[in-house]
């Protein structure tokens, strides 16, 4: 599954989101480090169990 990222600069480094997971960013000091910690949040985003129209718990596993 592949995600796009949107990569910011700012004085102090860089964040980073993924737009089409709505709440799922990250920050980081290097290039490197908002890489690495980007996928740790998709990963953590796609973990929450989730609730279908009916309210059963959809689990996602990676």
């Amino acid at each position: 599954m592949n995600f796009n990222v949107v990569l910011h600069k700012e004085e102090n480094g860089y964040w980073a989101e993924v737009p089409a997971l709505k709440g799922c960013f990250t920050q980081g000091d290097s290039i490197e480090e908002v890489r690495e910690n980007i996928k740790e949040a998709i990963k953590a985003w796609l973990s929450v169990d989730l609730r279908d129209v009916d309210g059963e718990v959809i689990s996602v596993a990676l």
